[in-house]
């Protein structure tokens, strides 16, 4: 019984076409009513025929030489066959006969946007914007959105969807758009205006409390964001997006196990991501179960192979276990995606250090350096490297050159300094001890890492008690 009306329509259709070809080929008494043109002319647009769709209008626009909404209907083929100044001059036309046909403003701005015109298609929007109500209005602000988009005048995107908004309230599409320009736009604060608005008239609208939250979670109030996400799960418990934003504030917030609660349940309700495996994996890491991070990694690296990140991160949570002849196998895969990433090159270099492979760790270290030359992590595990296997001469030659190419950070005078120490250069190295604590005296634990001996020698004692003696004064 379903298939009758579909039938129906078929054959009404295939008699409609019957009749328009027997009129193009001049048959006798062949006649369509200006409806039925119309019909012929969406059946062939929507076949992507345009040749007879245009044939179809011509002959329509013949027998009905005043009818607006066929000449509109010709512009609309020609827009698609891109002859855009053509379409432009049947719709002025099309004007003069029927200028309440609100397809007339939207088919000229396509082709005002096609011809890169686009202040020509504000203009006329803007204008037509006062001569429509209701729907109508609502789909030109629509239009208008599409034009300042297209012109990137961003601000007056986000103008026209609170205009939609405070006209429908609860219009989904523009919900949905204005939650993305909000943050785009930074309008974070009007964005909450609105939406508090909205709820107050609509109160079991989870999209609007959704944006609120959105709002909230742009300005890093993340505990207002975790309430109104709140409502919306409510509203709607399967809300996948309000889920996956939640998981994100906790993170913020550093309430990991909030955040796995809520980002499981993304997983439950959608697709898997590695996005979302990733995002577990790191809340696992931040809770120092290394176990589970390293599991949702996997997962994470398995939908997303490309990602050497993943399997560095894997890497990570084995070195953090001091499992660093694993950590080492995943740097390796790592580092044939991508071989000069320093962090890789890094970890690689202190996973060296620790089995005892310094020269290995030392070439790695030089990686790093040359990748970030400017860059204090690459410098500082070179230096400390050389030093802790005895290569005093070359970690003093590298913590000069770190000095310069680090705009002489402090914390390379205190490596200084512990390196002319062991140089057996005590003059030299109190100096520039007494450097680094004037400039930096929260750093002296730095000099204690690289060399915790260091607090037995007695000049370095009497340096750093005359240092708090005269700070005290």
């Amino acid at each position: 019984m379903k298939e009758q009306p579909y039938r129906e329509d078929r054959e009404q259709m295939q008699e409609l076409l019957k009749q328009f070809d027997n009129l193009r080929q001049g048959r006798s008494h062949s006649f369509l009513e200006e409806e039925s043109f119309e019909r012929v002319i969406n059946y062939f647009e929507e076949k992507e025929d345009y040749r007879n769709a245009l044939e179809a209008a011509e002959l329509a626009i013949e027998q009905y030489p005043y009818s607006g909404s066929l000449l509109i209907r010709k512009a609309d083929v020609l827009l698609a066959n891109r002859r855009y100044q053509e379409a432009l001059d049947i719709l002025e036309l099309a004007s003069l006969l029927d200028s309440g046909d609100i397809n007339l403003y939207i088919l000229k701005t396509d082709a005002y946007l096609a011809l890169d015109r686009q202040e020509e298609a504000v203009a006329l929007l803007e204008e037509a914007l006062q001569s429509f109500n209701g729907e109508e209005k609502i789909d030109l602000l629509f239009e208008l959105a599409d034009v300042y988009d297209d012109y990137e005048d961003f601000d007056k995107v986000f103008d026209c969807l609170k205009m939609i908004l405070e006209q429908e309230p609860t219009n989904e599409e523009a919900l949905y758009k204005i939650c993305f320009w909000t943050d785009f736009t930074g309008r974070n604060e009007e964005g909450i205006r609105l939406h508090q608005q909205i709820i107050d008239e609509h109160p079991y609208n989870e999209l609007a409390w959704f944006n609120l939250a959105a709002a909230y979670q742009g300005l890093k109030l993340y505990e207002k964001a975790i309430d109104a996400y709140m409502y919306a799960i409510t509203i709607e418990e399967k809300f996948d997006y309000a889920y996956r934003n939640m998981g994100d504030a906790y993170i913020r917030l550093r309430k990991y196990k909030e955040a796995i609660e809520s980002l499981e349940k993304v997983l439950e309700l959608a697709k898997p991501e590695d996005v979302i495996y990733e995002a577990i994996g790191h809340c696992y890491d931040k809770m120092k179960n290394f176990a589970q991070a390293r599991f949702y990694y996997r997962k994470a690296s398995h939908l997303n192979q490309e990602d050497s990140k993943l399997v560095y991160k894997i890497a990570c949570t084995y070195y953090n276990e001091q499992q660093y002849e694993s950590a080492v196998k995943q740097l390796e895969n790592a580092l044939r995606m991508q071989k000069q990433q320093p962090e890789y090159n890094l970890l690689m270099g202190e996973c060296r250090m620790e089995l005892g492979q310094v020269r290995e760790a030392i070439q790695y270290f030089s990686v790093v350096v040359k990748s970030r030359p400017r860059g204090v992590a690459g410098w500082e595990a070179l230096v400390r490297g050389l030093h802790k296997s005895g290569f005093e001469e070359q970690a003093l030659e590298q913590v000069q050159s770190a000095l310069e190419a680090t705009g002489h950070k402090p914390l390379f005078l205190y490596y200084k300094a512990g390196i002319l120490l062991s140089l057996g250069k005590t003059k030299e190295a109190l100096l520039v001890l007494e450097s680094a604590l004037e400039q930096a005296p929260r750093l002296l634990k730095k000099l204690v890492n690289l060399d915790p001996a260091i607090l037995q020698h007695q000049q370095v004692l009497d340096v750093l008690a005359r240092f708090k003696r005269n700070r005290s004064i």
